[in-house]
């Protein structure tokens, strides 16, 4: 076939740059869509036409676009294919189900089919929606895509651990696998408690407004807030000036900054202590003596060392968290301890009992290849195979990073495909699960559709009827789930 794609293109006047390797993309593309060299040929032709190609040469670089320009074809032949669906009333359906049942009857009775019939069917077609008005359609396409031709679909590909057993009679004593183990744990029977930590920006705020003064406070702000967090734990010290000269071992707290641009490294860690300490001034630490550490600029640290110059700071001990105040309990008196214990014990309990199913899946929801977001599809059918209380999504949702939304070649804006393609289908899905379950949205700064700034408000969504269901929170962003206390961001 591919001296027939060489012919058809020399008869239509283009010479072939590259040409073993366009052949081969060409032939690729003529099985995938199922074209004749002649009909690719025509479509090469239109998109010759369309990017105003100056020269009548098929060039390697323009195989991408010419891609993108099949795929739409294909979609839009498929759209006004759609446009021609036939409307079954009442009375087609009773004549349908009254001919499944007079073929049935002509059977013999007691003999087995030769195939078992299957009521539920695992493969599950991908459907596409208009641009107009987000129609979806259970009309089988005639676009095959290779996400949809994959064979390992809901297949477990690695399990972090495998679950400990709880002896709890509501629960289900029976489990078909282990995949299904913690969702079949709790069904969406009980709506779960949700409660946002609203910590960040609201939407619709300006942002590259604050002042440097403003900026300055909020930081020095982080590190007073650690330092009183770390006294009050009565593990350390008040915390003193790490840029004065002292021989002695001193406790000091502060933020990790570089000396210059770049990534940090030894020579280049700073700490700047609050400007109750030491008026916001930066001193080097030394990190040599520490058998091990994990830092990042911006990082409010506790250290503990001395500085015998002035200069740089020698750390023997850094503390990166804030310890938890059971460790008090220790020196109590038996009696008391024991008192303690079965009160943590009880509370352990009561936590248990709030056990949710939750589904969580980080985007993009599509493939590079086009923007029908089948995996987005696929995944909300199995959120409604495993009825979930809880689904978590996070962005990017209309990825900035994809193909066509970089090359402009899409036709809808940003905030249409966000509402037909993402919303549209979060609203099918909820309508089908029920008022008990409910869904998060986590923006990504990769949105096309989003303010690009991090940290990032939520999106601005308010979905008819199902306003306390679809929700959405800034990122990061802090929720608590059951008494579970939850923290989500969709940037690394």
């Amino acid at each position: 076939m591919e001296q027939e794609i060489k012919t058809e293109f020399n008869r239509s006047g283009f010479a072939i740059e590259d040409e073993e390797e366009i052949l081969k993309k060409c032939l690729t593309f003529c099985i995938n869509y199922k074209l004749k060299p002649s009909d690719l040929v025509s479509s090469w032709e239109v998109y010759y036409l369309n990017r105003l190609l100056g020269e009548s040469v098929v060039q390697n670089g323009e195989m991408e676009g010419f891609l993108l320009h099949l795929q739409n074809e294909q979609r839009e032949a498929v759209l006004k294919e759609e446009l021609n669906l036939h409307v079954y009333s009442s009375k087609d359906v009773d004549m349908i189900l009254n001919y499944e049942e007079d073929d049935s009857k002509e059977g013999i009775p007691g003999t087995p089919p030769d195939k078992p019939q299957k009521h539920h069917s695992e493969t599950y077609d991908t459907t596409l929606k208009s641009n107009e008005d987000g129609y979806s359609s259970g009309k089988p396409t005639k676009l095959v895509t290779p996400f949809g031709r994959r064979t390992n679909k809901f297949v477990v590909k690695f399990s972090i651990n495998d679950l400990p057993d709880v002896d709890n009679d509501n629960y289900e004593c029976v489990r078909e696998n282990s995949e299904d183990d913690f969702i079949k744990r709790v069904q969406p029977c009980n709506r779960c408690t949700l409660t946002f930590h609203v910590s960040g920006p609201e939407p619709g705020c300006r942002f590259m407004y604050d002042r440097i003064e403003d900026r300055f406070n909020a930081l020095d702000n982080r590190i007073r807030n650690f330092a009183a967090a770390l006294v009050a734990c009565g593990l350390h010290e008040e915390p003193t000036d790490p840029t004065v000269a002292s021989q002695r071992k001193v406790f000091s707290i502060g933020m990790i900054c570089c000396d210059g641009e770049g990534r940090l490294n030894e020579k280049s860690v700073m700490l700047q202590s609050s400007v109750e300490h030491s008026g916001g001034q930066q001193v080097r630490l030394d990190l040599h003596q520490l058998s091990q550490f994990s830092i990042f600029p911006g990082q409010i640290v506790g250290v503990e060392g001395h500085n015998p110059s002035g200069h740089c700071f020698i750390t023997s001990k850094l503390i990166d968290s804030i310890p938890l105040s059971a460790p008090a309990a220790v020196n109590l008196h038996p009696a008391k301890k024991q008192a303690f214990d079965q009160q943590i014990q009880s509370n352990y309990l009561s936590n248990m009992q709030d056990e949710i199913s939750v589904l969580i899946a980080s985007g993009p929801f599509t493939t590079t290849d086009n923007l029908l977001f089948e995996p987005l599809t696929e995944l909300l059918v199995y959120g409604k195979r495993k009825l979930p209380q809880l689904l978590i999504l996070l962005g990017p949702f209309v990825d900035s990073e994809h193909p066509e939304i970089k090359k402009g070649t899409t036709e809808r804006s940003y905030d249409e495909i966000f509402r037909l393609e993402i919303l549209q289908r979060l609203q099918d899905y909820m309508e089908y699960m029920g008022s008990d379950a409910r869904v998060v949205l986590v923006p990504s700064i990769r949105d096309a559709s989003h303010d690009f700034v991090f940290p990032q408000p939520a999106f601005d969504i308010d979905p008819p009827n199902l306003k306390h269901q679809i929700l959405s929170h800034s990122n990061p962003g802090i929720f608590e789930v059951n008494r579970v206390e939850t923290v989500a961001t969709s940037t690394l």
